[in-house]
This record gives C-alpha cells, sequence and structure tokens, in this order.
C-alpha cells in the first residue's frame, strides 16, 4: 500500500489541481482535501478495539466517501463556509485519491484489493497492473529497508 506520505501528496497534488483559483491558497480547503486522503487508513485502529483487521474493506471505498462529502457539505454549510458544496467535492476528491493509489498497489496482504465499491457490491477490487510497492507492517531492519525503497 502507498505510505501515509504518499497519500498526503496525493491529496495536495488533488487540491492543486482542481482548486479554483481564488481558493488554491486556502489552508481549509488543502487541509480537508489532505485529511480525506489520508482519512481511509483510520480503519486501522479499529484492529485495536475489536482485534479484526478491517483494512481495506468498507472504509476505503467510494461508499463512505460518499458519505464524508455530505458531512463536509453539511458542517461547512452549517458553518456559513463559502462553496461549502465544493468542500465536500473537494474532501470526495481526497479520498478517491486514496483509492486509487491503493488500486494500483502491490497488495500481499489478505485480503487482497479493496472493497471499492461498497455498498453497491461487497466484491474485492485489485489493478492488474501494480505501480507501487507495498508497505511492510512488521519492525525489522528488511522491512525497514523494503518500506524505505517504497516510499522513495
Amino acid at each position: 500500500m502507498p505510505s501515509p506520505l504518499a497519500h498526503a501528496l496525493a491529496g495536495l497534488t488533488v487540491h492543486i489541481a482542481t482548486a479554483p483559483s481564488d481558493e488554491l491558497a486556502s489552508r481549509r480547503r488543502a487541509a480537508v482535501t489532505v485529511g480525506a486522503a489520508l482519512a481511509p487508513d483510520l480503519d486501522f485502529a479499529w484492529k485495536l478495539i475489536d482485534g479484526v483487521n478491517h483494512h481495506q474493506a468498507q472504509g476505503h471505498s467510494i461508499g463512505v466517501g460518499l458519505g464524508l462529502a455530505a458531512a463536509v457539505t453539511l458542517v461547512a454549510a452549517a458553518g456559513r463556509v463559502p462553496r461549502a458544496w465544493g468542500l465536500g467535492l473537494a474532501a470526495l476528491a481526497g479520498w478517491s485519491s486514496h483509492l486509487l493509489l491503493d488500486l494500483l498497489n502491490v497488495d500481499t496482504n489478505p485480503p487482497i484489493g479493496l472493497m471499492a465499491l461498497w455498498p453497491f457490491s461487497d466484491a474485492y477490487f485489485k489493478s492488474p497492473w501494480p505501480v507501487f510497492l507495498d508497505i511492510g507492517r512488521t519492525l525489522n531492519w528488511r522491512t525497514v529497508w523494503h518500506d524505505t525503497v517504497a516510499i522513495a
């Protein structure tokens, strides 16, 4: 899977590529987009609660991304943020960048792939042409070296 650094850079790239010229310098919009690009990996925390691996399941889906976009839009509208719907779309674009990067990685930890289309489908999807190396989840020198190369 791409590293958190890769997801943050993708979120920042999405912000720069999609922001209207008058919002390019908006820290709020950049933070929402980068935060949304990082957010799907919060599913790692659920394992601390129930001991079950939830990574790459429903939390890595367009359905949750649409829910996030709606929530961001509603909160921004309640706070009278101009172009609240644009902030919601920025959150969805950041979230989607995470899904795209994860679809394009070497996946070695079952389940292989993402539930990218949940709730419309429970199937796991994976690109047949990986671009990114996987990130190891153990702490030994071999994994640290591999992860360093993958991040580079």
